[in-house]
């Protein structure tokens, strides 16, 4: 596994171009078979990151929130391996994975909402906790308006981020 031991741990992220910017440290560091689960709440930053992941990889892009369509392939513009962003929240079991025939063997898979399903996708992984804070100005929708939902998430505030290996 891939990532540098110094990039391990807890640290805490001021804003979303800091989240990029540990993102493409990670894209940097990660191999093809890395698998990365990132975990937190809606509007934690997970797409940020993986986005900054996409930039360290040297993938096409833009990076969007699979949620939708489940998974993207991002393929590689400078001869690296692809990115696969996979959310798992709509997934009814784990097994619901292998439907997705990802070649993670040749990949780098970001795998959003994946605790409980990881260990179906590598014998080892990158574990990604974001934590923020909430009650602060929300989150802006797609017409840059606040979305009246998210009134409750601060997407101002800093995040805590903790980067850990599980197997």
């Amino acid at each position: 596994m891939s990532v540098p031991d110094e990039m391990l741990g807890t640290r805490e992220i001021a804003d979303p171009a800091d989240m990029e910017a540990l993102g493409r440290a990670l894209g940097r560091a990660l191999e093809p078979g890395d698998v990365v689960v990132l975990t937190g709440p809606l509007g934690a930053g997970k797409t940020t990151l993986t986005r900054g992941i996409g930039e360290g990889l040297g993938i096409r892009g833009p990076v969007q929130s699979p949620t939708f369509v489940i998974a993207r392939t991002h393929p590689s513009l400078v001869g690296g391996a692809p990115l696969v962003h996979v959310d798992a929240y709509r997934l009814g079991a784990a097994v619901e994975l292998d439907d997705l025939d990802i070649d993670v063997a040749h990949s780098v898979v970001i795998v959003e909402w994946g605790r409980g399903v990881a260990e179906y996708l590598a014998d080892g992984w990158w574990d990604i906790e974001i934590e923020r804070e909430s009650g602060g100005r929300g989150v802006d929708n797609a017409c840059g308006e606040i979305a009246p939902h998210t009134l409750d998430l601060d997407a101002d505030a800093p995040r805590t981020v903790t980067i850990s290996r599980r197997s």
